[in-house]
């Protein structure tokens, strides 16, 4: 864990481009974002949640278009909602 004296330094050089998330989630949300991480060769977790963010905002925008992507979305959005149990 930072010191407060490292956590304050940090916020006050990204206080207007970031600010810090700290969720608690399960063990399996856990270990998704590693295994994204590792695939896309990103820089850990905290990279691996703003690629999904990413990912997800894009596959929003494709589907305003595509049918077969709105579809899809539509098919993960109703997995999610029945399974949400999971995740949180």
């Amino acid at each position: 864990m930072a010191t407060k004296r490292s956590q304050a330094r940090w916020r006050v050089k990204n206080r207007y481009v970031k600010s810090q998330l700290n969720v608690m989630s399960r063990r399996l949300v856990h270990d998704d974002l590693d295994e994204i991480a590792q695939r896309y060769v990103l820089r850990g977790k905290g990279e691996a949640v703003g690629f999904a963010s990413f990912v997800t905002k894009g596959l929003i925008q494709y589907a305003e278009h595509d049918a077969a992507a709105r579809r899809l979305l539509e098919q993960f959005a109703a997995a999610f909602a029945r399974d949400r149990d999971l995740y949180k």
